[in-house]
């Protein structure tokens, strides 16, 4: 299993049929193991993927479906374990890797002129397309980078109300009597004799 990688589902452009291609899985728990490891989670108790792919002109492959997954998170403020679902969709074009520059400049074109603009194309790359790294990427970019309990509440610090127990306080304890130390006046410099 690459590391990087661990959800792998590749499919071969060529072998989808003409009338598309449905496929599901589920990631294993090795697989959600790792993904939660690069993901900065708690865990991930469960990940599923749906995907329908549809042959285009020109070589692309329209892919739709669904992620779904359940993860496990820390709370940002009260740092109690929290579960969330994710449930997202996927709607995305590939195109064989030599289309792309042509295409993404129709895209940055169109957003010239103010137009109603499709994403760019992904690549199919080596004849490929991975639904478990797209199913991964899409969960990932899912996740709440500040998840919270629903019932919990930020809590500013209280204000200091005794002084003595400001932080400062202590620098008053230097000198007894509370007071400034006293600073040494410059020395006047002697004045010159008048002249004869």
């Amino acid at each position: 299993m690459n590391s990087s990688d661990p959800w792998r589902a590749p499919i071969v452009v060529a072998q989808i049929p003409d009338d598309g291609l449905h496929r599901a899985f589920e990631a294993t728990d090795a697989v959600r193991s790792a993904m939660a490891e690069i993901a900065g989670l708690r865990g991930i108790m469960s990940a599923s993927a749906s995907f329908d792919l549809k042959p285009k002109s020109g070589g692309r492959v329209h892919v739709t479906g669904q992620v779904r997954a359940r993860i496990g998170q820390t709370c940002v403020v009260t740092l109690d374990p929290v579960e969330n679902d994710i449930d997202e969709p996927i709607d995305l074009i590939f195109a064989p890797a030599e289309q792309i520059p042509a295409l993404a400049a129709l895209v940055d074109e169109s957003a010239e002129r103010d137009e109603e603009a499709p994403d760019p194309p992904e690549p199919i790359i080596n004849g490929l397309i991975d639904l478990g790294r797209l199913a991964t990427d899409a969960l990932f970019l899912a996740v709440d980078p500040y998840p919270r309990k629903p019932d919990a509440v930020f809590e500013p610090p209280a204000a200091i109300a005794d002084p003595a127990d400001h932080p400062f306080a202590a620098l008053k304890a230097l000198r007894p009597d509370g007071t400034p130390p006293k600073t040494k006046k410059p020395s006047k410099e002697p004045k010159g004799r008048k002249g004869r």
